[in-house]
């Protein structure tokens, strides 16, 4: 078996937080290793956004991340990626044929992807796996504003995704319902498979080391916020609750600090996107601009010091579909406040493995924080039941349960099939 998996618009590579840089990316990165680690091979293809790049770049064993250089490289908005799709997928096939390889099956990642996938199985003949990440119509359903808004186009193509794939791959069973309730596909061709995170790399420390080796103060009460600089993330009700928690207790305004991981550094104003700027002008408004710090996008190899640094780790996002920051934090034994929405409501064990809020709601994101905060004991708790719950969350076990969907799926064509075709094979 070999695999072709697409992550047009994002590279695994991508530096995390970074404007196109997330919890995907990790997820296509750390399966498709795991995959290799199995005895299937896995080439990845991904837009490169830099000409420079090899076209191919070992990740591990039998893994390859494959750079189609297509469109401008440079970063640019999501939806212009459509306009470049016949491009990629061209290159896509003369890449195949120029080293006389044959897949076995599609995994496509995100709608974009997606679309991508249609096309070379017309051309292959071979079945699509499909992971969206994230929905447009949930998006929507908690936008603020216009540019918050999800495009038509991607609503539409979405639905047809779901009517055209041989099998869906949703993160949890409100992934999967959310899907059934927003675009009437039926649930039987959608497989809920978890997200993983690598306990090797995320697992607990002591945390005067971490804080010595990120040259942290031991004096200080830290919070953590990992994430794009999206108006998504819920970072504006992190610094909201900030300011309160000064106001409530006073004692805690010299040495309280929010550290978010993501975005551009303190250093780069100039390169700040909207989102940042907006951010910035906030934490001036509230009085705690020296108490928030942009420390940029950070390595996955730092990311598990700076988890165990901190008192608590914030995850205020307004929709997750799984939520991986969440479970790599959980992994690292961090106490963790999040939204209850999407995949974090799934992940985390309310009171026992994290805290869980309303989401876009800074007083009581601001109660928690201080619950966790101002009783050790309590945060302790929280600290091993996050570990604990975080063991169920292995890559290997994601691995074990994708190689069986793909498996279910080339040796049968589709995992339900769609009634316009059951329709047509019956006639």
């Amino acid at each position: 078996m070999r695999i072709a998996m697409l992550s047009v618009h994002s590279s695994p590579l991508a530096r995390l937080g970074g404007k196109e840089a997330g919890g995907m990316n990790v997820y296509v990165r750390e399966l498709a290793r795991e995959l290799g680690r199995r005895g299937v091979p896995v080439d990845i293809f991904t837009r490169s956004q830099d000409r420079r790049a090899p076209t191919i770049v070992p990740l591990s064993c039998g893994v390859r991340v494959i750079n189609v250089h297509t469109g401008p490289a440079a970063p640019y908005d999501k939806n212009w990626v459509l306009t470049y799709l016949p491009e990629f997928v061209n290159r896509v096939r003369c890449f195949a044929d120029g080293h006389d390889l044959s897949y076995d099956l599609i995994h496509s990642h995100y709608w974009l992807s997606g679309e991508a996938g249609l096309r070379l199985r017309r051309s292959w003949g071979v079945p699509v796996v499909h992971m969206f990440h994230t929905l447009a119509a949930m998006k929507n359903s908690v936008a603020r504003s216009a540019e918050e808004t999800e495009t038509r186009q991607r609503i539409a193509l979405e639905r047809r995704l779901l009517q055209e794939v041989d099998a869906v791959v949703a993160a949890t069973p409100l992934d999967r319902a959310q899907m059934v309730w927003n675009y009437g596909t039926e649930a039987a061709r959608i497989s809920v498979i978890p997200c993983g995170v690598d306990l090797r790399r995320f697992q607990p420390q002591p945390q005067s080391l971490a804080r010595e080796r990120l040259g942290l103060s031991l004096e200080q009460q830290l919070l953590l916020c990992v994430g794009r600089m999206e108006p998504l993330k819920g970072i504006d009700s992190l610094i909201q609750a900030l300011a309160l928690l000064g106001q409530r207790r006073p004692a805690w305004q010299d040495t309280l600090r929010v550290l978010v991981i993501g975005g551009e550094p303190e250093s780069a104003p100039e390169r700040w996107n909207a989102e940042q700027r907006r951010l910035d002008a906030l934490r001036h408004e509230l009085g705690v601009t020296a108490a928030v710090q942009f420390l940029g996008a950070q390595s996955q190899e730092q990311l598990p010091d700076y988890y165990a640094a901190v008192d608590a780790v914030a995850v205020p996002s307004h929709y997750e579909s799984f939520g991986m920051v969440a479970l790599e934090a959980m992994a690292c034994g961090a106490s963790v406040v999040a939204s209850n929405v999407g995949g974090l409501s799934s992940t985390i064990e309310d009171g026992r493995s994290g805290l869980l809020i309303p989401h876009d709601n800074p007083v009581a994101l601001a109660d928690r924080l201080e619950l966790v905060l101002a009783d050790d004991m309590r945060r302790a708790e929280l600290r091993c039941g996050a570990r604990r719950r975080a063991l169920s969350y292995s890559w290997s076990s994601v691995a074990r349960r994708m190689r069986r969907l793909y498996d279910n799926v080339i040796e049968h064509g589709t995992v339900a099939q769609p009634a316009a075709r059951r329709l047509a094979n019956v006639s």
